[in-house]
């Protein structure tokens, strides 16, 4: 071929398609060494952006809180509450709602933690969960709304959730809120047994310090030393708390020689007593006049 022909053909448009392959190494070794280095400069000085850090735990609650804050000053009277929630309705998840119950609950507004619910149930990213109802039937429970509790825990069970350790302990201190005590602690005790016969809501060492502590206040030895003994023959390991219940028991009883054992047992078994345990034997003591023993 000539070699006019040769150039016309390199400069026409389909110089690119008949161009004649050639080996990496001969284009390195065409390519001009100062070319070589800015392609190689450019590739090494390419800046990238640093992943962008996600906040600790602590920066999340800190915002969650302060979020939840602004919420309830923001609730009035006048105003909805949906009004509020839907005005951060981008920002509002199940954390802050719990947050919610807390803060209302707190200051005896139950009937707006059922509103914040009613809310919760209209959202796409609602999931029906124990842990909600869980709360919600304690807030009610320290309010004396038990029938509202009860309507909760029916709920729960036609939303398609297992009630389970957590939401029998609410259920079982709602109860005992209530005016009636005899009435309250019988309930309670059948749920309790009612615990034993399910999977999921098998007694743990907090439904057993509900129970003992609600069994001290109703001066029921008998039903405090049963809990005690089948505690001790189950799986469940006892806390001071625990220990504090069934001292109290004793105290109200002025039986100072078993609160001295119960103590010894409580050392044995390497739980350290805390300053309410010594409170209650130093009264216990000054009611039967032992003050060599304060």
């Amino acid at each position: 071929m000539a070699l006019h022909q040769i150039t016309a053909l390199n400069s026409s448009p389909f110089a690119l398609h008949f161009a004649p392959i050639r080996s990496p190494e001969i284009q390195s070794q065409r390519r001009p060494p100062q070319l070589r280095f800015r392609v190689f400069a450019c590739v090494s000085t390419a800046k990238t952006k640093p992943p962008r850090r996600k906040p600790s735990p602590d920066a999340e609650k800190a915002e969650a809180e302060e979020l939840v804050r602004v919420m309830v000053r923001s609730f009035t009277e006048k105003e909805p509450l949906s009004k509020t929630l839907n005005k951060y309705v981008r920002l509002v998840r199940t954390q802050h709602c719990f947050m919610l119950f807390e803060e209302l609950g707190r200051k005896g507004k139950w009937l707006q933690c059922l509103e914040v619910f009613r809310w919760m149930q209209k959202q796409r990213w609602y999931v029906a969960d124990n842990g909600v109802y869980s709360k919600l039937i304690s807030v009610m429970g320290k309010h004396g709304q038990i029938r509202m509790a009860m309507w909760l825990f029916s709920e729960m069970r036609n939303s398609g959730c297992r009630p389970d350790t957590s939401v029998y302990n609410s259920l079982i201190s709602a109860h005992l809120h209530s005016r009636d005590k005899a009435k309250a602690l019988a309930k309670a005790l059948g749920y309790f047994e009612r615990m034993k016969g399910l999977e999921r809501c098998q007694p743990n060492v907090v439904t057993y310090n509900i129970l003992l502590r609600a069994c001290a206040q109703a001066r029921e030895v008998d039903q405090v030393n049963a809990l005690l003994k089948e505690l001790e023959s189950s799986n469940v390991s006892p806390d001071v708390y625990t220990y504090n219940g069934v001292m109290d028991a004793y105290g109200k009883n002025g039986m100072i020689s078993e609160m001295e054992s119960l103590l010894a047992l409580m050392k044995s078994d390497r739980c350290k007593p805390d300053i309410i345990t010594f409170n209650l034997l130093i009264d216990s003591y000054g009611r039967k006049q032992q003050f060599a023993k304060m």
